[in-house]
């Protein structure tokens, strides 16, 4: 597209991550003019999903972003005498801590490249400071690690693999829920084992495939287009139906019955809950008439929370909205898009630009221009020099400076991504996703979320499983998360592939990093924020998308307070084109709007999503 914009929108939306692509969509919808624009050359943000190769040259950009320096700022000549600058960051700090492990067979040769590739892609994870071009320094070894605050090489740093210093599972304190997938296209709801096989589409695998029980790093990148590996770990399929489960005594049963029965109507029984609100939600269980597995179920498998993370009215909350979800697709609450949670985002991109908004990649904002007068942005500057001026803007957090960001007290959430072997849980269906939920073993730890996605999720190449794994940061990613690795996976090794009793997964290939979690901070941290310019967060550590939509929700309400919120899209056939009204048939189309207004009360809109969906 040409380099020159139109000078002037209604709303500008700077970052594609999830609320920004939203709002960007509800506005567009309600006939605003929208310019979407990103630094970055792909869409989502930190919500994006990428192949193998994808997600090697995300890590090679930031060991490079780090090195990026503020030039002098061009535009100050742009400014008038009645205006001010908040210049915007080129620095993307939200990512840091990131270490690499790659334990696969490593005879990567200078000929393999991704299947389907357009070009031969060799932006892998290497030292800052090499300067061979040996294949070799373009690959992780066993012992080394990628830090992007150092941008050095580590060495020695790997998870122990001697069998001694590998903790055993415990299965008091892990809680696991398998499901399968059904044949919908953009999202897994559970079935049956039986029924799995044939009603997930699998991409037909047409590569020859390696021996049983050895996977090379080679393969990993050979199939690397199979792979979406998400940034943020979000809600999978998790098996509701409690009420089924041996673990629990028929007595239990009806306890459990009682208890979610008040949780459904809580709101009508304040006595039930009142002088509880400021404890936590593990503390009210403990008051009510359960025993300590069904606190358990409740907190971990049904409220979805740990010990400390929400109070008794958001924990009650919780339980209502997973019960609400029941049945909505099958016997679970919760749908998983296929190819990863970057859909999502662009999803509604494209529903932005379908309505008429104007997207661009790789094209970065300068700086905010402020009024000094009535303190409100009146427009943007671009890289190229150009003046854009509009009535709204939504910045994502990331692209504020240090400067404007110099109050605010951010959260961290550490993540990591395995690809291994084989499923953590045994099961006769190697086709499922799986949720495991680790308690915290220490004061000032947090519980660690595990997610598991099989290749049916087309997330990862077939034989493998992708592992997510979250939790509230205390230490690094990989302080906080190892200690859960080495319970559930070990090292792949050759020796061990010649050992077939190896009960535990084994790890392929590994990442960790910590993300920036800038949700729930209020505008008033960020310094001078101008009234019109509204704060997008990035992801939070929660299992669902809630956040992201209720705030795309509460902003558009702010910007577009007469508007409804992503309306559903009108019947074609209630669409009149210009001119149709002088034709005879005119007079019989205007009866239309009543007899499908049943159709179109049906019709699912945005806010109604987050309750399906969570």
């Amino acid at each position: 597209m040409a380099d020159t914009l139109p000078s002037e929108f209604d709303v500008i939306v700077i970052g594609t991550g999830l609320p920004e692509s939203i709002i960007a969509a509800a506005c567009s919808r309600s006939g605003r003019r929208v310019l979407h624009v990103d630094s970055r050359s792909y869409y989502g943000g930190n919500w994006a999903s990428f192949s193998f190769s994808g997600l090697l040259s995300w890590l090679k950009e930031h060991q490079e972003n780090s090195d990026i320096e503020n030039d002098s700022p061009v535009w100050q000549d742009q400014i008038l005498e009645n205006e001010e600058a908040i210049a915007l960051s080129r620095k993307d700090k939200t990512i840091q801590h990131v270490e690499v492990f790659c334990y696969a067979s490593q005879d990567l040769h200078e000929d393999v490249e991704e299947a389907g590739a357009l070009q031969k892609n060799h932006a892998l994870v290497t030292s800052a400071n090499s300067t061979e071009a040996a294949d070799s320094s373009f690959l992780p070894m066993e012992d080394e690690s990628l830090s992007t605050m150092n941008c050095e090489m580590l060495t020695e740093q790997t998870p122990s693999s001697d069998p001694e210093n590998v903790l055993e599972v415990n299965g008091a304190e892990v809680t696991g829920e398998k499901e399968n997938h059904c044949d919908d296209k953009t999202c897994v709801p559970s079935t049956s084992a039986e029924d799995m096989s044939e009603n997930v589409p699998i991409a037909e695998d047409t590569t020859e495939q390696p021996k049983k029980n050895r996977i090379t790093y080679s393969q990993i990148i050979k199939e690397g287009r199979r792979f979406n590996i998400d940034l943020v770990s979000k809600v999978p399929c998790s098996r509701a139906d409690v009420f089924n489960s041996k673990q629990l005594t028929m007595v239990e049963k009806r306890m459990l019955m009682k208890f979610l029965t008040f949780c459904m109507e809580y709101e009508k029984y304040p006595d039930e809950y009142k002088g509880y609100e400021d404890i936590t939600f593990y503390e009210y269980l403990k008051t009510q008439k359960l025993t300590p597995n069904l606190q358990y179920i409740v907190l971990h498998s049904i409220a979805m929370t740990s010990e400390t993370a929400s109070s008794t009215i958001d924990g009650l909350k919780a339980t209502r909205n997973f019960l609400h979800c029941l049945g909505r697709y099958g016997n679970t609450p919760f749908l998983f898009p296929l190819y990863g949670q970057g859909e999502l985002p662009q999803c509604f991109c494209r529903m932005c630009a379908v309505f008429g908004g104007i997207y661009c990649l790789r094209h970065s904002v300068q700086c905010l221009v402020v009024d000094k007068e009535s303190r409100k942005c009146k427009a943007i500057i671009d890289q190229f020099g150009q003046r854009i001026i509009s009535e709204h803007f939504l910045v994502e957090d990331s692209y504020f400076s240090e400067n404007m960001c110099s109050r605010v007290q951010y959260r961290q959430i550490s993540r990591a991504v395995l690809i291994t072997d084989r499923s953590v849980l045994k099961t006769d269906s190697d086709q499922q996703i799986s949720i495991l939920t680790v308690p915290a073993e220490e004061p000032g730890t947090f519980a660690v979320r595990v997610i598991e996605l099989c290749s049916s999720t087309m997330t990862c190449m077939k034989g493998t499983y992708l592992v997510h794994l979250t939790c509230t940061s205390s230490k690094t990613a990989r302080e906080d998360l190892e200690p859960v690795v080495q319970k559930l996976f070990i090292p792949y090794t050759e020796m061990e592939i010649e050992n077939e009793q190896v009960e535990k997964p084994r790890i392929l290939w590994a990442l960790y990093f910590n993300m920036r979690d800038s949700s729930d901070i209020s505008r008033s941290c960020y310094k001078d924020l101008p009234s019109n310019v509204y704060v997008c967060s990035g992801p939070d550590c929660g299992l669902g998308n809630d956040n992201a939509v209720k705030q795309a929700e509460t902003l558009f309400q702010e910007i577009c307070p007469s508007e409804d919120f992503c309306p559903p899209p009108p019947n074609p056939e209630d669409i009149v084109l210009d001119g149709d009204g002088l034709q005879p048939e005119a007079s019989e189309s205007s009866a239309i709007p009543e007899a499908n207004s049943e159709t179109f009360k049906e019709s699912t809109n945005l806010g109604n999503l987050e309750e399906s969906s969570e």
